[in-house]
């Protein structure tokens, strides 16, 4: 698993290389199970030819439970080796019987370092020398890919076709680049992850980081009332005793985003971020709270006193 552009498919065939084996490529989007099940024909073949059989799926997390269920007979008795690439998180895409049988290996976003070395090899190949190609367009290609290989030769080819020959200024890179959409999926893993770290920063009471998670969110088309509602749950969670009236900036602020709308809620927004991440942070009232609900649970049943009593400790 991995982001765009990070290598898998790469890899996947340097694997079928190094051992020999038949590589099969097929992308979960446009196939199906007659697909599949004209690779497993080609896989016995292969097998009784004492050959063995890597069958890549791109994109696995598109097949369905019982699609990825058809896999798990030739995978236990050797037909195919299966190599699935993904971007999202295998334990929520993929079914259990199938990814207990698997290694999971995950590739992190390529480094600047490693962007733009792939450039120069590319740009090598190209015959595009130091004078057409020169570092700082180099550097700024690395520095708009966000870490995709294939974002960074694209942008590449095209800056290349537009400078006509001519030297390919840091200028043609930005019009060969243009903006690049936000790494981020509302209903996925890196939706989750983000807004961890906005919270986190907020609670680690770092603004800066705080504003720039935020930003990122707002940026990727994220809705802001549910920003906003992550901010009432924390000025009571994170900052309660410490501050009570942090509660009160959080509900105006979700009311503000409710009654103004984009763009103008985006400062209404950092405002109340910058607040939540700057207060004192007390989590003395959602402790107790927790207690009492424990409490509630092993004594469900006990009588209402005449007078004020101590309820018994939590076990």
């Amino acid at each position: 698993m991995g982001p765009p552009g990070t290598g898998k498919t790469t890899l996947a065939r340097i694997i079928a290389a190094e051992t020999g084996a038949e590589f099969v490529e097929i992308s979960a989007v446009t196939s199906g199970k007659a697909d599949v099940t004209k690779v497993i024909e080609l896989a016995k073949q292969n097998q009784r030819l004492g050959m063995q059989t890597i069958l890549f799926v791109d994109e696995i997390h598109r097949f369905n439970k019982a699609q990825q269920d058809a896999f798990l007979p030739h995978v236990e008795s050797g037909v195919i080796t299966l190599i699935g690439a993904t971007t999202e998180n295998p334990s929520f895409e993929i079914i259990n019987p199938l990814l207990s049988r698997s290694r999971v290996l995950v590739l992190e976003p390529l480094q600047r370092s490693e962007i733009i070395a792939i450039l120069q090899r590319a740009a090598k190949q190209m015959k595009l020398t130091a004078k057409i190609l020169p570092k700082k367009s180099v550097e700024l290609l690395a520095d708009l890919s966000g870490g995709d290989a294939r974002v960074a030769l694209g942008n590449l080819e095209l800056a290349q076709r537009l400078a006509l020959g001519k030297t390919i200024t840091p200028d043609l890179v930005e019009t060969a680049a243009q903006t690049k959409l936000p790494g981020y999926d509302k209903k996925g893993e890196t939706h989750y992850n983000i807004i961890s770290a906005f919270i986190k920063s907020m609670r680690g009471s770092d603004p800066t980081a705080t504003l720039y998670y935020m930003a990122r969110m707002l940026q990727a088309g994220e809705d802001p009332k549910f920003i906003a509602r992550r901010m009432v749950v924390f000025a009571s969670e994170d900052i309660g005793l410490a501050a009570p009236a942090a509660l009160n900036l959080a509900v105006s602020t979700f009311l503000a985003v409710e009654r103004i709308g984009l763009p103008e809620a985006e400062i209404n927004l950092s405002h109340c971020a910058v607040v939540l991440a700057k207060s004192l942070k007390s989590r003395e009232s959602y402790d107790a709270w927790g207690k009492a609900k424990t409490l509630a649970a092993q004594y469900p049943d006990l009588p209402v006193p005449l007078v004020c009593e101590t309820l018994p400790p939590a076990s």
